[in-house]
């Protein structure tokens, strides 16, 4: 508490954190912004019950981050709401932890959610889940407007060795929904480091980081999700740990922090934590090696929100981009404005997460680009789905290493 307190307390009440704040420009409301919430944890240390619109008010947060840069105080929201999260989960009512429960019981296994492959593919080749998107709870038909189409699963060695001379041996996480339905961008991102003369491990024992949980606020999930992950990649003896998924990325960064007062694995976790590197982060301070082949396309990069205000990568994926022939990256207005994906925050408060989809798409739409790229699934799926619903002429989604892959390797999209 006593930290709490003391972040709380540095925040001054300036307000450059409002102009920031997707859900206070959905709203107008001054405790859905960093401002007003930051008030509301104070309330909750003075004593207020952890109730009502308390509660409501620090649930639609997004947690995006976008004002820990605006921020000119350096107040630390990100550890501020992750807190105050933790803080408040007991003072859920029975159904809200119905819900969560389920959500988290699924999403943060790859054996469970590699089970639900089959039945979803059956749901989607009979149009059940359009029947699941208009008539079904609000969180399930979130789950089925966003639920990508099942393609064939990728299997991956557990060591990928390098094109030509070795330069670096790297590990991959796998992660959860990535590992059970984006193994394509997977199989595209072990290529390119592959072609860029890294041997790539992808360690046995390894499954979710722990982020959906870590940024949600259930803690001790989070914490077992992160000794695992520190296990796994110490038994495999890499040198870097890479991962093309940004929330994933952004939490294991953050794994010093949420163990720091666990005897056995504080140091671990500190060490591992500095050896986490975005792919584009890390092949950006690679001296390429590896030819490109042109794609004739026009591009538009939405920077997904713990990779930019997380991570502070948002140059590295657009460099990279820039370095293939005949490629045209153009800008889409307040890029690093948050998709309303946010994690499971698309399925907790579909309302406000379609509202902003809608903006994005918006966006996109306005800049003509034929093919969209971001770094984290969740915004992949987040972003389909809006541009799907809008009406509007196909875009392509893919993830960056699926267009980067395609210019080295020569493939079409």
């Amino acid at each position: 508490m006593t930290e709490l307190r003391a972040l709380t307390d540095t925040c001054v009440h300036c307000g450059f954190c409002l102009p920031a704040c997707p859900t206070y420009h959905l709203w107008g409301e001054e405790m859905d912004s960093p401002r007003g919430r930051i008030h509301l944890v104070q309330q909750l240390l003075d004593g207020a019950p952890a109730t009502g619109p308390i509660l409501r008010h620090l649930d639609n947060c997004l947690g995006c981050l976008a004002c820990v840069p605006a921020c000119p105080s350096g107040v630390a929201y990100d550890r501020i709401i992750s807190q105050a999260r933790v803080r408040v989960e007991p003072a859920r009512g029975p159904i809200d932890r119905f819900r969560r429960a389920g959500i988290f019981a699924l999403f943060p296994y790859p054996r469970r959610l590699t089970v639900l492959r089959g039945p979803l593919r059956l749901a989607q080749w009979l149009r059940l889940d359009r029947l699941a998107a208009r008539w079904a709870p609000s969180s399930v038909a979130a789950m089925a407007r966003l639920a990508p189409p099942v393609r064939r699963r990728v299997r991956l060695p557990v060591r990928v060795p390098a094109v030509g001379a070795r330069r670096a041996v790297v590990g991959l996480l796998t992660g959860c929904v990535q590992s059970a339905f984006f193994s394509h961008v997977t199989a595209a991102t072990v290529r390119v480091l592959a072609a860029e003369g890294c041997d790539v491990v992808m360690p046995a024992g390894q499954s979710c980081c722990g982020a959906l949980a870590q940024h949600t606020g259930r803690a001790a999930q989070a914490r077992r999700q992160a000794r695992r992950t520190v296990a796994a990649f110490e038994r495999a003896g890499v040198d870097v740990v890479v991962t093309d998924v940004a929330g994933c990325g952004s939490a294991m960064k953050e794994y010093a922090e949420l163990l720091q007062d666990d005897r056995v694995w504080g140091e671990r976790a500190a060490r591992f934590a500095s050896t986490v590197r975005d792919v584009t982060e890390f092949l950006s301070d690679l001296t390429p090696v590896a030819p490109r082949e042109p794609v004739s396309a026009t591009v538009a990069y939405h920077d997904a929100c713990h990779l930019s205000h997380g991570q502070g990568i948002r140059l590295q994926p657009r460099a990279l981009l820039r370095g293939i022939p005949s490629l045209r990256v153009v800008p889409i207005a307040d890029a690093d404005t948050c998709c309303g994906s946010a994690g499971v925050y698309n399925l907790l408060s579909p309302g406000p997460a379609a509202q902003l989809a809608a903006s994005k798409a918006a966006a996109i739409r306005a800049t003509g680009a034929e093919v969209v790229v971001a770094g984290n699934p969740g915004c992949l799926l987040q972003i389909q789905s809006a541009l799907a619903a809008d009406g509007g002429p196909a875009v392509q989604v893919l993830h960056t290493m699926e267009l980067l892959d395609a210019s080295m390797h020569g493939t079409r999209l």
